[in-house]
């Protein structure tokens, strides 16, 4: 019989590519990952593991458990969601993307705390794209992630997404300026989230439907910098309305062709959707995004 623990290591080893990261991922000493490698090699009989210059790589056989141990997890995962009979009964591990973090998130565990005082939540702030891959190595349980018109998240096997709703994105400009059509900013300095992004995409895309190249000045992933740099005159930008909360925006907005919205939603393994605790932060998150959406209006 395998070890499931045993299991998992092998089966971040096939998402992470290094013993060092995996080590580093389950904070885990590289030398005690690499034993607890050999003792799996053992149990199966087969090499798991070759030589592939100063590290190692699974063989076929590896790859082959590898997928086997994705599949144990899950099912693990799976009846222990089903042995759960209340709230709180196991910690739920929440990432979110930043403008969720900061504005339904808050909110959401003001409603778990009435609802479900009992439930544990620990909630990290990342981009979507690295929580997105951490959920599917098993480092969250529950994701919040974003994705742009026509720029659809990578779907992943034994993780399933859900809508927690739309979030307008309208052209941001400063204070003092009235506004205008985006054509109009063609000669301008604009700050955009960083290359690679599905952000940064969306936004060039936009301006080049528009019949323009824009001139990226500035690069930052946090947007607090962007609002910064917008009311101090140095660029103009596109925002999503969730950064603002529920306090009006601090900067003159004008609306995009064809009124863009980025879809808001949850991501979770498959396994662990029937989690109460999983449950009941996701309906508080949902709750929450609704509110701030009446609130908006």
């Amino acid at each position: 019989m395998f070890e499931l623990r045993r299991l998992r290591l092998l089966h971040e080893l096939a998402l992470r590519g290094t013993i060092a990261e995996v080590a580093a991922s389950l904070s885990y000493s590289p030398s005690t990952v690499s034993q607890q490698l050999a003792l799996l090699e053992r149990e199966a009989g087969v090499a798991l593991l070759e030589p592939d210059g100063r590290r190692v790589r699974l063989t076929s056989q590896g790859r082959m458990l590898a997928q086997h141990a994705a599949r144990a997890l899950e099912l693990d995962e799976s009846a222990r969601a089903e042995l759960t009979g209340t709230p709180g009964w196991e910690p739920v591990r929440l990432s979110a993307m930043p403008t969720a973090a900061e504005t339904i998130v808050p909110a959401a565990l003001t409603l778990l705390a009435e609802r479900a005082p009992e439930l544990r939540v620990e909630v990290a702030e990342l981009p979507p794209e690295e929580s997105l891959f951490e959920l599917w190595a098993r480092r969250f349980d529950l994701v919040i992630a974003e994705q742009y018109p026509g720029h659809t998240r990578e779907l992943r096997d034994g993780v399933e997404h859900d809508l927690l709703g739309e979030d307008p994105i309208r052209i941001v400009l400063p204070r003092t300026e009235h506004p205008v059509p985006l054509h109009e900013l063609r000669d301008r300095s604009w700050v955009m989230e960083p290359q690679g992004t599905a952000a940064r995409q969306w936004a060039v895309q936009q301006c080049r439907a528009a019949g323009f190249e824009p001139d990226v000045r500035f690069e930052a992933t946090d947007l607090t910098a962007h609002v910064r740099l917008v009311a101090s005159g140095h660029a103009v930008g596109m925002l999503p309305d969730l950064i603002w909360g529920d306090e009006p925006s601090p900067l003159t907005t004008a609306e995009l062709p064809g009124s863009p919205v980025r879809e808001v939603f949850t991501a979770v393994r498959t396994g662990s959707r029937r989690s109460d605790g999983i449950r009941a932060v996701r309906a508080a998150l949902s709750d929450a995004l609704a509110s701030h959406r009446t609130a908006a209006e």
